[in-house]
């Protein structure tokens, strides 16, 4: 142990906190009554310091070092999970029982994100999307990540890169996600976007990729557009349909809606978000208040729009 703690910068002691902690200690047994540290535990024990230097608590380190650990040496140790300390509470996940694989996938892809192990997350987003499909793994795995390391940090600086880290990964994965269409469904393109000010536009990226699987086509913009620019598109695109996703209250305005209506061609309307006020919508606009609500609805529209 003090060889292996001399190659660590760590006392002695901590590596036993370590061992009884979280399950971080030697696996090889010796003839006698001793344990042995192995290559593939200094190389757990690597990791956790990895973790350590780039900002993670000590109970996520731990988490992150043995879920990363060979497959091999996890069937034949089967360490505990680490529990957090009292002073360092763990990201909100799902939770189990009928979500187990849902919450599974989303400890993995929180402890990479804290880790800043920019792999392992793209790794994570592509396992939960393949696994689960775009929108349950947007709404079991990706937005309750996201929202609980939001909150974590709101108000500071420290670790808020964790967060958009995690923001670019999953832009990146949603893309990649989204196949191009040859000959989509629809004739005419739904339009998605967000409300002028919207902060956050992965909503909107999930939902193509939900639609574009449907082979429904979509003209998706990213960068939430001015009123009188969004205005210009809506009549330059002819668009079968206009989504709007608004995710504070503050910044959905419903008198938006009038101003990308104008003009001969007609499109269906949808505010999309839990930002918007019911009440305040006009008539011709209809609330789709989750995304798997606003793919289904929106595949139903066109697709009776287009036989």
């Amino acid at each position: 142990m003090a060889s292996v703690a001399r190659r660590l910068g760590v006392a002695p002691s901590t590596l036993r906190t370590w061992d009884r902690r979280y399950g971080l200690g030697p696996s090889r047994h010796t003839d006698g009554r001793h344990r042995r540290y192995g290559s593939s535990d200094i190389g757990r024990l690597e990791l956790m310091q990895r973790a350590l230097l780039r900002g993670a608590s000590t109970a996520e380190a731990a988490r992150y070092a043995l879920e990363h650990m060979p497959r091999a040496v996890v069937d034949e140790l089967t360490p505990p999970a680490p529990a957090p300390e009292e002073d360092e509470p763990a990201v909100p996940t799902p939770d189990d029982g009928d979500h187990e694989v849902p919450s599974r996938l989303a400890r993995r892809l929180s402890t990479a994100a804290l880790a800043m192990d920019v792999g392992a997350v793209q790794r994570m987003l592509a396992d939960a999307i393949g696994e689960l499909g775009v929108l349950a793994a947007w709404s079991g795995v990706i937005d309750p990540v996201l929202t609980a390391l939001g909150a974590r940090w709101r108000g500071v600086s420290a670790g808020a890169e964790v967060e958009y880290l995690l923001a670019e990964c999953v832009y990146a994965s949603l893309v990649r996600a989204t196949p191009v269409l040859d000959q989509p469904r629809n004739q005419r393109p739904v339009m998605l976007g967000c409300v002028p000010e919207e902060r956050d536009s992965t909503p909107a990226y999930a939902l193509a990729a939900a639609l574009a699987g449907r082979r429904i086509g979509t003209q998706l913009f990213g960068v939430p557009l001015p009123a009188e620019v969004l205005a210009v598109a809506v009549r330059r695109s002819a668009p079968a349909a206009v989504v709007l996703w608004a995710h504070r209250r503050a910044v959905a305005d419903p008198r938006l809606f009038a101003r990308v209506s104008r003009g001969r061609q007609r499109s269906r309307l949808f505010a999309c978000g839990p930002g918007w006020d019911p009440a305040a919508l006009p008539d011709k606009v209809e609330l789709l208040v989750d995304l798997p609500t606003a793919a289904d609805r929106v595949e139903h529209v066109l697709v009776g729009a287009t036989g």
